[in-house]
């Protein structure tokens, strides 16, 4: 299982492929963060659904063939951590380009999804509370287009976990794999975008014509 503060890196993917709906967004934030089953009595069954689909994207993810391929390029001992980097890395890719991916502009959406944050902050796992006030500090996810940010957060994320690893030098590897790295996000992001969709309009009980997020998920690449 992929630990807290490394999954917690590819929050921008999440919130995008949840849509507009801001409940959705919220349970796409806390995935990382509520282990097993969440507590109806402390979260509302929108919030819950987003907390699902966060689960069924990492599920999703994890067994795609192009993912599998991009974890290939890594190597030891990198690719023990290839869930960490790919994420990292392909909330870079995101943010780099967002206005392929995604109608409204990065700056106002990672602003908004900080405030959404900011007025749920009380009842978010201490946890989230700790890793939102990173998000302030650091002006993200907007930053993760930036590649010295992207650095300082792999660092920052070695730095966390318990055993030793190579995430101090991470960078360089993803860097030197770029082209490719970028070929495999390229072909899995339009395939992820229409299993958020189709998840969205079966499980949130929402018309496919028009399910929220239509301004991201619908994004043409």
């Amino acid at each position: 299982m992929r630990e807290v503060w490394a999954a917690a890196m590819n929050h921008l993917a999440h919130a995008v492929l949840a849509g507009n709906d801001e409940a959705l967004q919220l349970g796409g934030m806390l995935g990382d963060f509520v282990r097993g089953r969440p507590d109806p009595a402390r979260f509302s069954a929108a919030v819950i659904a987003g907390i699902r689909l966060h689960r069924a994207i990492d599920v999703y993810t994890d067994a795609h063939p192009q993912v599998a391929a991009a974890r290939c390029l890594l190597p030891p001992p990198y690719r023990r951590y290839a869930g960490i980097l790919l994420d990292m890395w392909f909330d870079h890719c995101l943010a780099r380009d967002f206005a392929r991916w995604c109608a409204q502009p990065l700056t106002p959406y990672a602003e908004a999804l900080r405030n959404l944050l900011r007025r749920h902050h009380a009842s978010l796992p201490p946890a989230l509370q700790h890793f939102q006030a990173y998000m302030e500090a650091n002006d993200l996810p907007r930053a993760y287009a930036d590649p010295v940010m992207l650095d300082k957060a792999l660092r920052g994320i070695g730095q966390r976990l318990r055993r030793d690893n190579p995430l101090d030098s991470a960078w360089p590897v993803l860097a030197a794999h770029e082209i490719a790295l970028q070929r495999h996000f390229e072909a899995f992001f339009p395939q992820l975008q229409a299993f958020a969709w189709d998840w969205i309009a079966r499980e949130y009980a929402l018309d496919a014509a028009a399910p929220p997020g239509d301004e991201c998920l619908r994004a043409a690449p």
